[in-house]
């Protein structure tokens, strides 16, 4: 079999086996990190979505800054006054597979800062150039529980008076005038509960995926290529030592050039027929 190896044809076939399983090794690397990401954002948000609220100074300082990666889905509480001027519809959200509007309000506190709330979301009016109905929010000072959520890129469009195309909090405090902490709360409820509010969003998804079955699929996968091409250089060798056997028992045969006396002459061996392979076939 080793001398089969050291073809030059059956090197290259090597070659390519050990390549298919670094691709494969690697492949089932990135499925495996995927997996971990999948667990570390699961335990995070079982860690803080049914949290007993914080007021949200605890978290946030001041505006300026970024969400810390784990006060992601921090539950916190604030008390403050709602801007209904500074009012933005959101566009192009999905909710339950229809697309429409999250409309986010700022929620001014006591220091003057401005705490940007996510109310939920509506559905597209039936003209596109109109904006759908919302409903009011509460009058007064308002105590909004709910879970912070950092901003979200700009995404660079010029869009009509009072519309965002993502919840990014630098441009809504540049529209508005208001100076906003670095992160939103994705809202949970209001204390007073108005009649009607937006519809509330959906719990975040937590579950892994299949990740990790991917990657177990490809580890076991990496050795395939070597096993077929070392079986195929066995059995290319085995059929070479017996077409080399059978020749040198026939020539030994014709060779003796006598028969003994009384004796039937021997019949010649029937010679075996060569199996012909792909490999043989594209050499020929």
């Amino acid at each position: 079999m080793f001398s089969v190896l050291r073809r030059p044809r059956w090197l290259a076939y090597l070659a390519l086996a050990v390549l298919f399983g670094i691709i494969t090794a690697n492949l089932g690397l990135w499925q495996w990190h995927r997996h971990e990401e999948k667990v570390e954002r699961r335990d995070l948000i079982e860690r803080n979505y049914d949290a007993a609220p914080v007021p949200v100074g605890d978290v946030l300082s001041g505006p300026g800054g970024e969400l810390p990666e784990g006060d992601q889905w921090r539950r916190v509480e604030a008390t403050g006054t709602y801007a209904v001027d500074a009012q933005h519809w959101v566009r192009n959200r999905p909710h339950l597979g229809v697309y429409g509007f999250e409309i986010v309000v700022p929620l001014v506190l006591e220091d003057g800062t401005a705490l940007t709330v996510d109310r939920g979301w509506v559905r597209n009016a039936p003209v596109a150039a109109q904006l759908p109905e919302v409903p009011d929010p509460p009058s007064g000072e308002v105590t909004v529980t709910g879970w912070l959520r950092p901003s979200e890129q700009d995404l660079g469009r010029d869009m009509p008076e009072q519309q965002l195309a993502s919840i990014d909090i630098p441009r809504l405090s540049a529209a508005s005038g208001l100076e906003l902490l670095p992160a939103y709360i994705l809202l949970e409820s209001e204390d007073p509960a108005p009649a009607e509010r937006p519809e509330a969003a959906e719990p975040p998804d937590t579950l892994l995926g299949s990740h990790f079955a991917y990657a177990i699929q490809w580890w076991l996968t990496v050795p395939v290529g070597l096993i077929l091409v070392l079986v195929m250089a066995r059995q290319i060798a085995r059929d070479e030592a017996e077409e080399s056997g059978g020749r040198a028992v026939g020539s030994g045969a014709v060779g003796s050039g006598r028969v003994a006396r009384g004796a039937e002459p021997a019949q010649p061996k029937a010679k075996k027929p060569k199996k012909v392979r792909i490999w043989d076939e594209e050499d020929a």
